[in-house]
């Protein structure tokens, strides 16, 4: 079995903010959403269906319209989500990531000191 390729990731793993382009974080965000909003479709058409009967359109179709309009209005948002989070400059970051770093405290009194 071959090694595992080596992945351009940085502390916490990859993300969109070293990728050049928005069309990158468009379509991930996209994928992501379109499949954890087709689940929940499922997910949600199964127990409706239950409840209330699938009505003239049949069981099949009535569950395949929850999972594309449940699929496609998630992964709208989450692809638009997805572009916010990324299109922010890596040096705001830093500058962020050092204003929240705790404070080096240099203790004087002896009683603080490890022996």
């Amino acid at each position: 079995m071959p090694p595992v390729a080596p992945m351009n990731a940085g502390q916490h793993g990859p993300s969109n903010v070293d990728k050049p382009d928005i069309g990158y974080a468009v379509k991930m965000g996209a994928m992501m959403g379109g499949t954890v909003g087709t689940i929940m479709g499922f997910v949600f058409g199964t127990v409706n269906i239950f409840r209330y009967g699938a009505g003239p359109n049949g069981i099949m179709r009535t569950l395949g319209q929850y999972m594309l309009g449940s699929g496609a209005t998630f992964g709208f948002f989450m692809s638009i989500g997805s572009v916010i989070r990324s299109d922010a400059d890596p040096k705001l970051y830093d500058m962020y990531m050092r204003a929240q770093r705790r404070p080096i405290v240099m203790m004087t009194n002896p009683a603080w000191r490890k022996s």
